[in-house]
């Protein structure tokens, strides 16, 4: 069965986007982008929400730029082709290799997990993830956490009040102070 994975970038102070709902603390390195064009790898299908969607159409026609790097282009290859179910009750229609859904995660979640393929299920924004959370359908939390506290904005981890008992599976540090956190729940 396919695993679903939450994996976002966060503050040390555990937010995705700061109260000004600014990220530009999050810009990742060279050596912090390699990780992720590698994580991409892994994944048959990213869910997202419409402000992560909206945020991620800059690469549907960034291969046109001309001033982007050889890792850059290296993503947007990756990410272009990849299936992308965006969740949205505002939305009317999305774009690239992706299709609209307007409800129902568990649901898709389920029929995505039945499905033949190969790769994670991958969930990108807290919102979206948060739900998940609460039916108990992620199977990894990923977090690439950055060594600022911003004080406050949109949570990575859901504000419920129920108990997720974890397993460290790996970790990594970067020179730029950046670390990798990845467990897995224990069911």
């Amino acid at each position: 069965m396919r695993s679903v994975t939450y994996s976002m970038s966060m503050s040390l102070d555990g937010y995705v986007v700061g109260p000004d709902g600014g990220f530009d603390w999050a810009a990742p390195d060279r050596d912090v982008f390699r990780f992720w064009i590698d994580e991409i790898r892994d994944v048959g299908v990213h869910l997202m929400g419409r402000k992560l969607y909206e945020t991620m159409l800059y690469w549907e026609n960034a291969d046109q730029n001309p001033s982007l790097d050889a890792a850059e282009l290296e993503w947007a290859a990756l990410w272009n082709p990849l299936p992308k179910v965006v969740f949205s009750t505002t939305l009317s229609e999305v774009e690239g290799n992706a299709r609209l859904v307007s409800g129902g995660l568990a649901e898709e979640i389920g029929r995505l997990r039945a499905e033949p393929g190969e790769g994670d299920i991958a969930i990108g924004g807290a919102t979206l993830a948060a739900g998940a959370a609460a039916s108990d359908l992620i199977d990894e939390y990923r977090a690439m956490v950055y060594p600022v506290l911003v004080g406050g904005g949109v949570p990575f981890f859901p504000r419920g009040e129920r108990r997720v008992d974890l397993e460290l599976v790996e970790t990594r540090t970067f020179g730029s102070g950046v670390a990798y956190l990845r467990h897995r729940v224990i069911r």
